[in-house]
C-alpha cells in the first residue's frame, strides 16, 4: 500500500465536515481537504483556536474554503446547535463527516449531561452528531469515525456504562475507541438494510505527535508526565500529518467501502502509509453493536432516520 495525501482527488465542490479540526491530525486532514478544493467546517469547541486553525489553511492554500463553526461533543444541547445551524446554512448538503475529536486518559470528569466524559466526547457526542447530520447527507456521502488501536483492549462494560462504580482511565479510554468501531459497523449495517447509499468507515492514526497525549497528564497536574509524553512523542511518534493519513484515505479515496477500517501499516500499526486492517473481535460483536446503539439513541434522545 503506497497511499499518500498526493492520491487525494480534486475535492471542489464537495463540503466536509472535521470535528476537532484545530489542532493535530483534524487540523492536518482539514488542511488537507480544502487545499484539494473542499469546502471544510472547522467544528471546534473553541471557536478562536478555530480561527486561528483557518487563517494557518489559508496561509498554506490560498483560495481555501473554510468556515468555523463551534461545537462541543461534551454538551448535546451544543451538538443540537451545531447541526441545525449548520443544515439550515448548507441546504445543498453534505458529502462528508469526520468524527475527529476526542480526549484521551483523562481524569474522570463528567459532560454537561452527566455521562462520563470519555465516553460522552469520542462515542455518544459523535453519535447525536452524525444521527442529527445523517439526513443531509448527499447520495454516497461517508461518514468517518476516527478511532484508536486502544480498542483492541477496550471492553463495553454495560453494567457500569459510565465509569461510576470505578474509573481507570485508560479502561474509560478503551472502551470509547472500542465503542466508535461498534458504532461504525453498525452505521454500516443499518444504512444497508435500510438502502441508504452512506459509506461508513472508522480508521486509526497510529501514533501520532499531537497533543492528545498531553491533556491527560496536564489535568492531572503531572508535569513528569508532561515531560515523559513530549519526549515519547519526539522519539517515536510519526507526524500528525501521516497520522491524518488513513482518515484523508477514508474520507476521499473512491475505493475505500463502508465498514472498513483504516490505520497505518508499518511497526504493527504505530506509524507509516495506510491500509486495510481488521479490528478486535469485541470490534465486530454484532450483539455488542445492537446494544450499544440502542443504550446511545436512548441516552442522547437522538434517533436515525432510518
Amino acid at each position: 500500500m503506497t497511499w499518500s495525501s498526493s492520491d487525494i482527488p480534486d475535492l471542489t465542490g464537495r463540503s466536509i465536515v472535521v470535528t476537532g479540526a484545530n489542532s493535530g491530525i483534524g487540523f492536518e486532514a482539514a488542511k488537507e481537504l480544502a487545499a484539494h478544493g473542499a469546502t471544510v467546517t472547522l467544528a471546534v469547541r473553541d471557536v478562536a483556536r478555530g480561527a486561528g486553525a483557518a487563517e494557518q489553511i489559508h496561509a498554506a492554500a490560498p483560495g481555501a474554503h473554510v468556515e468555523v463553526a463551534r461545537l462541543d461533543l461534551a454538551d448535546l444541547a451544543s451538538v443540537r446547535e451545531f447541526a441545525s445551524g449548520w443544515s439550515a446554512a448548507n441546504p445543498d448538503g453534505l458529502d462528508v463527516l469526520v468524527n475527529n475529536a476526542g480526549v484521551m486518559a483523562i481524569p474522570r470528569r463528567e459532560t454537561v449531561d452527566g455521562f462520563e466524559m470519555q465516553l460522552g466526547t469520542n462515542h455518544l457526542g459523535h453519535f447525536a452528531l452524525t444521527g442529527l447530520l445523517v439526513g443531509s447527507l448527499r447520495p454516497g456521502g461517508r461518514v468517518v469515525t476516527v478511532s484508536s488501536s486502544a480498542h483492541r483492549f477496550g471492553r463495553m462494560d454495560f453494567d457500569d456504562l459510565q465509569s461510576a462504580k470505578a474509573y481507570q482511565k485508560w479502561r474509560a479510554y478503551g472502551q470509547s475507541k472500542l465503542a466508535n468501531i461498534l458504532f461504525t459497523l453498525e452505521l454500516h449495517r443499518r444504512a444497508g438494510d435500510a438502502g441508504v447509499d452512506v459509506r461508513s468507515i472508522a480508521v486509526h492514526p497510529g501514533y501520532a505527535a499531537t497533543n492528545l497525549q498531553s491533556v491527560g497528564p496536564q489535568m492531572s497536574g503531572s508535569r513528569f508526565g508532561v515531560a515523559m509524553m513530549s519526549v515519547v512523542n519526539r522519539v517515536l511518534a510519526q507526524s500528525a500529518a501521516a497520522g491524518a493519513w488513513p482518515t484523508l484515505m477514508a474520507a476521499t479515496d473512491p475505493d475505500v467501502a463502508s465498514g472498513t477500517f483504516i490505520g497505518p501499516t508499518g511497526l504493527k500499526g504505530a506509524r507509516g502509509k495506510p491500509g486495510f486492517e481488521t479490528p478486535s473481535e469485541a470490534a465486530r460483536d454484532v450483539d455488542a453493536a445492537r446494544r450499544l446503539w440502542d443504550v446511545s439513541t436512548e441516552l442522547t434522545g437522538v434517533s436515525y432516520p432510518w
